[in-house]
């Protein structure tokens, strides 16, 4: 096992796991937060699971605007700077949250941590693109997955350990993980955008940020992002709204659905790197459209059964379902991504995660809240089975691309890619 692990480090550039590293830190820095947030709005404001909604929301609403800027500027003057800016920035507004007594105020700064918290992703994400050949895609991207879900192990532990204390020791140690490693990025990582090619035209920033516009007029891409943006918003309600559904319905206590998250996360960090090196060479849609039909299976199950046994077979299907669409949905966006615009394709696809927790939280707190929460789970089958038909739609599309393009679907000569 140790000698498949040292060459599978070879296989893989330096500055790639220097990414890998910084993605785990920051994930745990996310998980001794995120998990707990809903805890503690509810119980320093004394609110209800709506206006958690509501917090979610506008703090979707600062992460469109930071995904944008984040994307244009990766795209303009650099991914390094954006990357470090965002650690930096994010962290250090995440602490100023635990100073606000009264909602309201808290309610606007969730839109400026929003903004700091997003801006630096579309960076990170074009700089893997930059550093991997396409064919390492799927499997860089779920290496990256692997160190994001054993950050889900180890941060809840940690979050839960300092909650107890003070939840603001939450909010310092979510600041000192991204500013620590904020500075061995800055020491240690290069920059990675490509050169302006000779006869070039150099864009101003503004021109840059009117770009997107070019990568709106991409319809497969973006019909992609449609698709995908009904998965999530499902897969959302895994770590916001499910623990309450099950907690109000079957009195299925918290520190019980902490042990499903994290035999979710083990699960992915056994597996994920052995089910990615399996999967990798079938047809990237096809391999989206069997996640989505697990996921459809894991989540419609919550709506029609009680017992805690069938609760982890839930989430075992789903976590299937998982292994298989993240490594292949960010891949695929590498793919689609033009070599000067990856900062803004990005930022776009980023919108896919975005935009459902913008209305899907607290669409999905309404239902709750209402007389029938079961409907949050039929309503959540209903639009699994649209992505899977739009993701066997999406491969016919691009089947047909690439033989009048006279290209395969895909191969090694175009180093895995299915779109160009």
């Amino acid at each position: 096992m140790f000698s498949k692990l040292k060459s599978t480090y070879h296989e893989f550039p330096k500055n790639f796991w220097l990414i890998v590293v910084a993605a785990f830190v920051d994930g745990i820095g996310m998980y001794i937060l995120f998990p707990f947030f809903g805890l503690y709005i509810t119980g320093h404001f004394d609110v209800g699971v709506t206006e958690v909604g509501v917090v979610f929301m506008l703090f979707s609403m600062g992460g469109i605007i930071g995904g944008i800027l984040g994307g244009t500027i990766a795209d303009k003057l650099g991914r390094k700077g954006i990357i470090l800016f965002g650690m930096i920035t994010s962290g250090l507004s995440s602490v100023f949250l635990g100073y606000f007594i009264d909602i309201s105020f808290f309610y606007f700064a969730a839109i400026i941590v929003g903004v700091f918290g997003n801006i630096g992703g579309p960076g990170r994400q074009a700089m893997v693109s930059d550093i991997l050949p396409g064919k390492q895609y799927v499997e860089g991207f779920g290496i990256l997955r692997v160190a994001s879900n054993l950050a889900a192990i180890i941060g809840p532990a940690i979050g839960g350990f300092l909650a107890v204390k003070d939840f603001m020791l939450i909010f310092y140690a979510d600041a000192i993980l991204g500013i620590g490693m904020a500075i061995i990025l800055w020491i240690f990582l290069p920059e990675t955008k490509p050169e302006k090619k000779g006869g070039e035209k150099l864009h101003s920033l503004v021109e840059t940020l009117k770009g997107y516009r070019l990568v709106i007029k991409d319809r497969i891409f973006m019909a992609f992002f449609g698709v995908f943006t009904l998965t999530t918003m499902v897969f959302i309600q895994l770590n916001t709204t499910l623990s309450v559904f099950l907690f109000g319905a079957y009195n299925f206590p918290a520190d019980k659905f902490g042990l499903l998250l994290t035999m979710n996360a083990t699960i992915i960090v056994v597996f994920q790197f052995w089910v990615t090196r399996k999967i990798k060479k079938f047809p990237p849609m096809i391999m989206m459209a069997i996640g989505s039909l697990l996921y459809t299976i894991g989540f419609t199950m919550f709506g029609f059964v009680s017992q805690e046994i069938l609760f982890l077979v839930a989430m075992i299907i789903i976590t299937m379902g998982n292994m298989i669409t993240a490594p292949f949905s960010q891949s695929l966006v590498s793919f689609f991504a033009l070599e000067d615009k990856r900062g803004r394709y990005m930022a776009i696809f980023g919108f896919s995660w975005i935009l459902p927790m913008l209305i899907g939280v607290l669409g999905a707190g309404i239902i709750l809240d209402g007389p029938h929460p079961n409907w949050l789970w039929y309503l959540s089958g209903i639009l699994l089975i649209l992505a899977v038909m739009g993701y066997l739609w999406l491969h016919q599309v691009l089947k047909q691309k690439t033989v009048e393009e006279k290209g395969n679907f895909p191969n090694e000569d175009n180093g895995g890619n299915p779109i160009r």
